[in-house]
This record gives structure tokens, sequence and C-alpha cells, in this order.
């Protein structure tokens, strides 16, 4: 399976309001930082076109490119897709929640919540139907994932190792290293997930 992940939601107006938050706000910070297109395309690794249709709210890139991008902006992802909290607290009410990819087979990762800045905190929650797989190629040097999984097994791929972690079990991962999550059963996966990117 390609490492390629479109942002959808079973809703179109929602994927339509993701596209439209990530235009603007990667726009913005763009600008607050005075980075040309060129220039965030060079340091980030992603091409000025990606870029042009990001901005022009004619794209739906994947989540690796917006890992990039982030990193790059000094922001967390959270930040581009409006999840993040304000100063004090905020609430991201349900309908706000975005859907960040779905899979081959059905399953779902939405965004529940994320801090802002870049020393990035981010609360997934994913689930995966029978043969669903995500593949990273790695995030930046530093960055750490904890699991629990609440029904199923996830099989975690972590460069050259492969484990299951099951029902009711936890797991730590370091995945600045390219790494998977999969569901090799024949049941529904849902797992929580937090990342956590130190610099």
């Amino acid at each position: 399976m390609s490492t390629k992940v479109n942002i959808s939601t079973d809703v179109g107006s929602d994927a339509e309001r993701i596209s439209a938050a990530l235009s603007q706000r990667l726009k913005s910070f763009r600008q607050q930082q005075k980075l040309s297109l060129d220039e965030l395309s060079r340091r980030a690794g992603v091409s000025k076109g990606m870029l042009v249709e990001i901005e022009k709210c004619a794209a739906n890139p994947s989540i690796a490119i917006l890992c990039k991008l982030a990193a790059v902006l000094g922001i967390s992802v959270a930040d581009i897709v409006e999840v993040a909290p304000a100063p004090t607290v905020r609430v991201v009410e349900a309908a706000a929640i975005p859907t960040l990819w779905q899979g081959e087979k059905g399953g779902s990762a939405r965004l529940l919540a994320g801090s802002s800045g870049p020393t990035m905190i981010e609360l997934w929650r994913w689930e995966m139907q029978p043969g669903d797989r995500f593949a990273s190629s790695g995030h930046p040097q530093g960055t750490f994932e904890l699991f629990h999984v609440e029904q199923g097994t996830l099989t975690l791929e972590i460069a050259q190792e492969q484990l299951d972690v099951g029902e009711g079990a936890s797991a730590v991962a370091r995945t600045d290293v390219p790494h998977a999550y999969a569901n090799q059963t024949d049941r529904l996966l849902i797992f929580t997930m937090t990342v956590a990117e130190f610099h």
C-alpha cells in the first residue's frame, strides 16, 4: 500500500472545511515567516505544485506532507487543521474533529486534539478494518508514539521489527524511523495513539 493517504471524510462539507482551513492557515504561517513557496518547498521536500494546490484549496495532502510542512514551519499538524488549543483551554467539538486518513478497507484516523507550536503532542483515534495498513517513512528525530488498543490486535512494524499489541495492552515506540500500523486479523481494530515530538 502506498504511504500517500488523502484527507477525506464521510461528509463532503467536512472535507471542504478541512481543505479551507489548510489553505488559509498554511498561507498565513508561511507569510508570517516570510517564506516563499520555493523556499518552503525546498526545506520541506514537498513540490511547489503541491503547495500551490493546497493554498488554492484544491489538494488533499497526505499526513506525511502535513508533518513535513509543520516541522519546517515550527508548528504542529493540529495548528494547521485547527484542533490546537487556545492559550488557556479549548474544547474541540465532535463535529470539528477531522478525519485525516481513510484506509482502503474502510478504516479511519481522526486527530482528536493536539498541542500548538513546535513541541508537538497529538491525540489520535484509529479504526482499522481487517487488511487495513498505514505506513510512514518516519517522523522527525525524537518522535515517540504511545498506543492503547481498545479492541482487536494492532500489528506494529518499527524499522525491522514486528510485534502484536493485543486488546487492552499498550505500547511505546520510537517513530523517527520507518514504521507502519496494520490490522492483520479478521475483526475491527480500534486504538488510540499519542504522538510526542520533542526538538
